[in-house]
């Protein structure tokens, strides 16, 4: 697996001190005078529509009345909105947390807007009663939000908050980048020796200040729970204060062949893992192999699998009877499950139904559909077990620890005569032995009693595209041709689900648009439309309607090429993550229009990506008497790219659109 860790690194933060440790932010709440309106542009992003003045959290841990501690996250936040697509900024929400009737407090709310308004600040505050809305998003998720008032081009904004939580495996994570540009970005942590967090950091970027000091702290814990007197515990530990500090923090914005932006946001994580002294010693994270284990016992996941599903016996019975080999045995149940089940959700870890439930109502979550096809699987003596893993748009995972929040999705894994097929069940057109684009996103584990670690990378994905084109003369003279195409796998997935949705004829429709000139298309064929282990094949005649003209310009490529560089931007900070390597061939055999003759033709050239031929682009075109023979081919061997790679990435795509964009020339007979 190609190394990642330039912006994923794991592990416990080294700390040390800086000469510039004791910088600190002058921006305070309530502290706007008219020059803070002065700057309407600002260096570090010229372009900027709003700019983040000051970003400042601060979390500790105190002992509360409820006989055990509490953590208190405090956030102050100052923005400037220099003009009307800076306005989504002043639409703020707090995330809390919620375990049955229990939730993070949210208190000490206030937000101000400042307008400069005849050489006056003139604020505007938040009524918090009556403008902040709660919005429950899932099971453990709460959502406070609000608008700024009276917000307008060049109003300066501020708010902060503190939030009280009884859960302390949610320590305040902290984001030093954005959609906007940040001035100042700080996070500060006092943490107490008795619990121990794993530090996980993301980004590029490097801190302007990483600093660490030790001091002790005397701790008090108040038990009033109970009848009668409350008990009082009391005791001195040592706790280590932590700050960060980023300046000048560029906003993070979406590219081209970025799997999430989360990926690659500046940011800091923790995960609790552990107790200890004085306290009793606990350990709080676990191991892969437990938390395996624990999944596998539990009703919303393994327990469905593994337990004595009797019932499936009239379901699985029929499907496999007279079937030979476990191999088409899997063939059967599989197809079965994906061609009579809808999925309602492609994001989900957890079975909120029974199995039984499932199979009556034919409708479930990814997590369900994938739990009901490893039992069937394992009713059929099949090795099945599920598998965990973490979609393309839910971020990368940290392997190391067994976190399950990281994880969003359900698979299945099957042996068969030694050798392993990934099986999802939830997308109506996909193959056995396929599975969608978004799982390919590195770290998954296998649910079983050893928690075997896999890589489902993109870079071991290769989409093959064939393109073969015959342009001759009819008996009038006309320039007629006949298209070949097999697209790659994923992309005759892709038309399958278009056609499903649109039909054929926007598929048509589509391709007259691609050639960029009038043609009528005839013998419209699609092969393998419903052989979903295999690609399509699409075959259609074609034929131009346009004039003769004395000097016609004809693009080889017939609208197969590339019209523009997919990376447009001059530079990038993190990863180009395509979804597969590729390999797309175009060939072309064309005879010379009746009464014409050729007047110019490109020229032929190959090109490498790299030294490692990582990549390469050839055009080799030439004519023989009457025929032009063409033939054009672009291979990618990898998907993933680190961002000092991008310019040449970029370059080698500026040189392919240009030349794919060159034209024979052919004249008229004198």
């Amino acid at each position: 697996m190609r190394s990642k860790l330039y912006f994923l690194c794991i592990g416990l933060l080294f700390f040390s001190g800086n000469l510039f440790a004791q910088e600190k932010s002058n921006v305070k709440f309530g502290n706007v005078s008219e020059k803070d309106f002065n700057t309407k542009i600002y260096p570090i992003d010229s372009n900027a529509s709003a700019v983040v003045i000051a970003d400042i959290g601060y979390s500790a841990i105190e002992g509360n009345t409820k006989g055990w501690f509490s953590l208190v996250y405090k956030h102050f936040k100052r923005l400037h909105i220099l003009n009307k697509n800076g306005y989504d900024a002043a639409n703020v929400s707090i995330s809390l947390y919620a375990d049955g009737d229990a939730e993070e407090e949210l208190n000490k709310l206030k937000a101000v807007t400042y307008n400069l308004e005849n050489g006056k600040v003139v604020e505007t505050k938040l009524d918090v009663k009556a403008s902040v809305f709660k919005d429950k998003i899932s099971k453990n998720r709460v959502v406070k939000k609000f608008t700024f008032p009276n917000v307008k081009e060049g109003s300066i904004i501020e708010y902060e908050y503190t939030i009280t939580s009884d859960f302390l495996q949610n320590l305040q994570p902290w984001e030093f980048q954005g959609a906007y540009p940040r001035l100042w970005s700080e996070y500060n942590l006092a943490l107490p020796e008795f619990l121990g967090y794993v530090f996980l950091t993301r980004g590029y970027k490097k801190y302007d200040i990483n600093d660490k000091k030790l001091r002790s702290e005397s701790f008090t814990i108040l038990d009033s729970r109970g009848i009668g007197a409350s008990e009082r515990y009391q005791f001195t530990a040592n706790v280590s204060d932590n700050r960060w500090v980023m300046k000048n923090v560029p906003a993070l914005k979406e590219e081209s062949f970025t799997s999430t932006i989360d990926n690659h946001i500046a940011k800091i994580e923790f995960q609790l893992s552990e107790y200890r002294q004085p306290l009793t010693y606990r350990n709080i994270m676990g191991s892969w192999p437990k938390l395996a284990n624990d999944l596998m016992e539990a009703d919303f996941f393994g327990k469905p699998v593994t337990k004595d599903n009797g019932w499936l016996k009239d379901i699985v019975k029929p499907l496999i009877e007279g079937v030979n080999g476990n191999k088409e045995k899997a063939h059967k149940i599989f197809a079965y499950v994906r061609d009579n089940f809808t999925c309602t959700n492609h994001s989900d870890l957890f079975a909120e139904q029974t199995l039984k439930n499932l199979e009556k109502s034919k409708s479930g979550t990814v997590a369900e559909i994938n739990l009901l096809l490893t039992a069937m699987l394992r009713y059929a003596d099949i090795e099945a077990d599920p598998v965990i893993l973490s979609t393309r748009s839910n971020g990368m995972t940290y392997p190391l620890y067994p976190l399950i929040t990281q994880y969003n999705y359900v698979i299945a894994r099957i042996i068969i005569d030694g050798k392993t097929f990934y099986l999802d069940a939830s997308e109506p057109r996909l193959g056995f032995g396929h599975l969608p684009v978004r799982c390919y996103n590195g770290h998954g584990r296998v649910i079983n009693k050893t928690a075997d670690a896999i890589e489902l990378e993109s870079d071991s994905l290769m989409e093959r595209k064939s393109t073969t084109v015959f342009v001759v003369n009819d008996e009038k003279g006309n320039i007629v041709g006949s298209m070949l195409q097999n697209p790659g796998y994923y992309e005759s997935f892709n038309l399958r689900e278009r056609i499903k949705e649109k039909g054929k004829e926007q598929l048509i429709t589509d391709i007259k648009k691609a050639f960029g000139t009038e043609i009528l298309v005839s013998k419209f064929e699609l092969d393998s439309l419903d052989k979903y282990e295999e690609v399509l094949g699409i075959k259609y005649d074609f034929d131009f309607t346009g004039e003769k003209e004395d000097i016609i310009y004809l693009n080889p490529m017939f609208g197969e090429g590339y019209k523009e560089n997919p990376f447009k931007s001059a530079e990038r900070l993190y990863p180009v993550e395509m979804p597969y390597g590729f390999d797309e061939t175009y060939t072309l055999q064309m005879d010379v229009p009746s009464g014409y003759e050729v007047d110019e033709l490109p020229k032929s050239m190959v090109v490498k990506l790299n030294e490692e031929n990582e990549g390469m682009f050839e055009y080799r075109i030439s004519q023989s008497g009457s025929g032009i023979s063409f033939r054009s081919r672009i291979r990618i061997s990898r998907a993933y790219f680190m961002p000092e790679e991008y310019e040449m990435l970029r370059e080698f795509f500026n040189l392919v659109v240009k030349k794919q964009a060159e034209q024979i020339v052919l004249k008229k007979k004198k």
